[in-house]
């Protein structure tokens, strides 16, 4: 009888050591999963991740725009219109436009006047404003203007009608025109009546 009683006791403890064991096995946190990589792809928690693009070899390329060539000879076309006189005050505006056939080019400066028929040669000083034209207050940089066949560029020429003692100064009938830094003069039919000539910038 007591041989009995110790062998069911035994297997009581025995019993006790398996439930045990099954406990802890039951709330055991399972080892975490490393991210998967297939094929360039991270796999994570069952979703696929896209791999991140990597950086471009070649950057973008950005081209500056050609800078037009400067007009030569034979590329301009001169025409000129009288502006509307004020007292004392003669103007002319010059036009530069491209010549049939002709590409785009650029005229930067002063073109050169000088009268012809009508009275003694006179020769226009370079003035970069006036009364009737020229560049604005503060700036006495000559712009660049990009001739095209319907962008034209115009210079504005001015002239004393009086001189110092009143006299009336002699009627020209045409002026002698250089585009700025060309030796390509053109004889232009205008009207001035004047004693000095001014010459402003070619803008456009």
């Amino acid at each position: 009888m007591r041989y009995r009683t110790r062998i069911l006791a035994a297997l009581g403890v025995f019993a006790l050591g398996l439930a045990a064991c099954s406990s802890s096995a039951s709330t055991t946190t399972p080892p975490a999963t490393s991210p998967a990589v297939t094929g360039g792809a991270t796999v994570v928690g069952g979703s696929t991740a896209a791999p991140a693009a990597p950086p471009s070899s070649q950057q973008a390329k950005t081209t500056a725009p050609a800078r037009q060539a400067a007009c030569g000879a034979g590329q301009v076309d001169v025409t000129a219109d009288v502006m509307s006189p004020a007292t004392g005050h003669r103007g002319v505006k010059l036009t530069f436009s491209l010549a049939a056939g002709a590409a785009p080019c650029t005229l930067t400066g002063y073109p050169g006047v000088d009268t012809g028929a009508g009275g003694p040669l006179l020769h226009a000083d370079r003035t970069p404003r006036g009364y009737m034209g020229g560049l604005p207050q503060g700036s006495d940089e000559p712009p660049t203007a990009t001739l095209e066949s319907n962008r034209p560029g115009t210079a504005v020429v001015e002239g004393i009608a009086v001189d110092a003692s009143g006299n009336h100064c002699p009627l020209y009938t045409n002026l002698q025109v250089t585009p700025p830094n060309s030796t390509d003069t053109r004889t232009v039919a205008v009207t001035i009546d004047s004693c000095a000539l001014h010459v402003h910038p070619v803008t456009g």
